[in-house]
């Protein structure tokens, strides 16, 4: 069964027939008729349960002893049957932020993961009767799908060569799959899910250290690739110029330790001591 819109009659109009009847047992009190004057009071005290009113985004869902009735979702001054019983359901989005859960990562690193959650209720009837508590439903249920999430991929790459989504550098990739798969638990609630993404990720604190170490080496290494690239470039064009300008005539053995100085010297992180040869250099 599927939610089913109503609109009751206005509440303004049976106001009005309230305070009529209240007039007519204060006109049979007057005229000393008592047992009269009852019958217009217990019609007035059963009405007065009849009367709501909705906010915007508001609903009311309607039930008459177990039986759903419809639900009310337009704001306004209402009357109906007094023996409804009236649920109230709020429309409005919400935000709900998990704690900081530990989870394992797809190759089984412990790490610290929270979601942020925009949700707000679709389906009245659903969160009504398909749940038993909706708001609960929705904390366990975006807890779940974040653990489910995490073990699928992994905190972060080894390396620059592989290509595969990560928790840390794949934000949107990571969101959106979050965002379907909370859609898909909601949806027994009848609720919508407006916006889910992760709020806070880090690893656990037994490994950040040793994470933190490797991340480091992982730059130093990158930093001394470059380095290197850029130093046998530089040697390669001085060879070059010099063969070219015919500045220097080297043998081999000659071109071999040009080219161990200069590496060293460009590839050091400390800066070179010159040494001057003010004799032959054979």
């Amino acid at each position: 069964m599927n939610e089913k819109v109503v609109k009751p009659a206005s509440g303004y109009l049976f106001l009005l027939i309230l305070l009529l009847l209240l007039l007519a047992a204060l006109y049979f009190l007057s005229a000393r008729q008592p047992l009269i004057m009852i019958l217009p009071l217990v019609v007035a005290f059963l009405m007065l349960s009849g009367f709501f009113f909705i906010s915007p985004n508001g609903s009311r869902v309607l039930v008459l002893f177990g039986d759903y009735k419809g639900t009310v979702k337009e704001n306004g001054f209402y009357w109906t049957n007094p023996f409804y019983e009236k649920k109230s359901y709020s429309l409005r989005a919400r935000n709900f932020d998990s704690e900081r859960i530990k989870v394992n990562d797809k190759r089984g690193n412990p790490i610290l993961i929270s979601v942020i959650l925009v949700w707000r209720v679709r389906d009245t009837f659903k969160a009504a009767f398909d749940v038993d508590n909706y708001e609960s439903f929705v904390k366990v249920q975006t807890e779940a799908a974040v653990r489910h999430m995490a073990a699928l991929y992994s905190y972060d790459n080894f390396d620059d060569e592989q290509q595969e989504i990560t928790l840390r550098s794949s934000f949107e990739e990571v969101n959106a799959a979050l965002e379907k798969e909370l859609m898909e638990r909601l949806a027994i609630a009848g609720i919508e899910v407006m916006e889910a993404r992760i709020g806070y990720l880090a690893y656990a604190e037994e490994i950040a250290n040793a994470m933190l170490k490797r991340q480091q080496a992982e730059a130093i290494v990158a930093a001394r690739f470059k380095i290197v690239e850029g130093a046998v470039g530089m040697v390669e064009q001085a060879l070059d110029q010099l063969s070219k300008k015919e500045i220097l005539h080297l043998d081999e053995d000659k071109k071999a330790t040009m080219v161990s100085n200069l590496m060293v010297i460009l590839c050091s992180d400390r800066e070179a001591t010159p040494v001057l040869n003010t004799g032959s250099i054979y």
